[in-house]
């Protein structure tokens, strides 16, 4: 709470968002949430860079998937013997890559690891970041947008309540995925 209200909190928001998305465990809503509820006008600014930042962070987790692949993750893969599991795997984050990164995005689940997975399979980089923009923008707009109009009572019963959130909120996302690659 007091790092919301220092004059550098909008840096250190960007900061954490950042890194959040490649290699930090702390999500920014940690940070996000008091500087709302501390001035409810910025609300959307707010929003803006910690998406923002999240995103580049984002790429910068999906470049550490990339190279540390080509320089580390090869040989454990050719190492154990994976390599068919993995050809798998990659096809599978091919055709639902979209998906996966959208998902992970709107979630608890730690960003990071999808973004770096989506490196190590080579996810089409505009797929990537269409993703990661449609699903951060979502989840911090979606979250500062509540945060503005309902206060910290909305907080308090997000919070109590996120899980249940995510998990009807996932369902209700891939079920609409699948049936549209049904359909199509």
């Amino acid at each position: 709470m007091s790092l919301a209200g220092h004059r550098h909190a909008q840096w250190a928001l960007a900061a954490i968002a950042f890194v959040e998305s490649s290699v930090f465990p702390v999500p920014p809503d940690v940070l996000l949430v008091p500087m709302v509820l501390a001035d409810r006008r910025r609300a959307f600014r707010l929003a803006a860079i910690c998406t923002a930042a999240s995103v580049v962070g984002g790429m910068m987790g999906y470049a550490i998937g990339a190279l540390a692949f080509e320089t580390v993750g090869r040989a454990i893969i050719d190492f154990t013997g994976a390599g068919e599991d993995f050809t798998a795997f990659r096809q599978m984050y091919g055709q639902w890559g979209f998906l996966i990164v959208f998902t992970a995005g709107l979630t608890p689940l730690p960003y990071k690891v999808f973004t770096i997975a989506s490196g190590v399979a080579a996810l089409n980089p505009v797929v990537f970041i269409l993703g990661s923009l449609a699903s951060r923008g979502i989840r911090f707009f979606g979250e500062a947008w509540l945060l503005r109009r309902f206060g910290q009572p909305v907080h308090t019963f997000v919070e109590k309540n996120l899980w249940v959130f995510s998990a009807w909120f996932v369902v209700a996302i891939t079920g609409g995925f699948v049936a549209a690659r049904l359909m199509f």
